[in-house]
């Protein structure tokens, strides 16, 4: 796959970003709403790492196809 680089660095960036927001508005920060962010993070990065997968498999799915005939 040659889009694989992309998932990585998707998956990578964002979900410790959001883990890194998370547990600083859950341990370190007096206000809830950066803990909420930190939350919306997380589930972005996984909501845009599916799509990313998704897209992934489609184009192989078309390149296996266009060789298979």
């Amino acid at each position: 796959m040659k889009n694989e680089k992309l998932l990585k660095a998707t998956k990578y960036v964002g979900a410790r970003t959001g883990i890194a927001i998370f547990l600083y508005g859950f341990f370190v920060s007096d206000y809830s709403y950066i803990t909420g962010i930190g939350i919306g993070t997380v589930m972005g990065a996984v909501f845009i790492f599916l799509m990313g997968v998704f897209l992934v498999a489609t184009e192989e799915m078309n390149s296996n196809r266009k060789t298979w005939r």
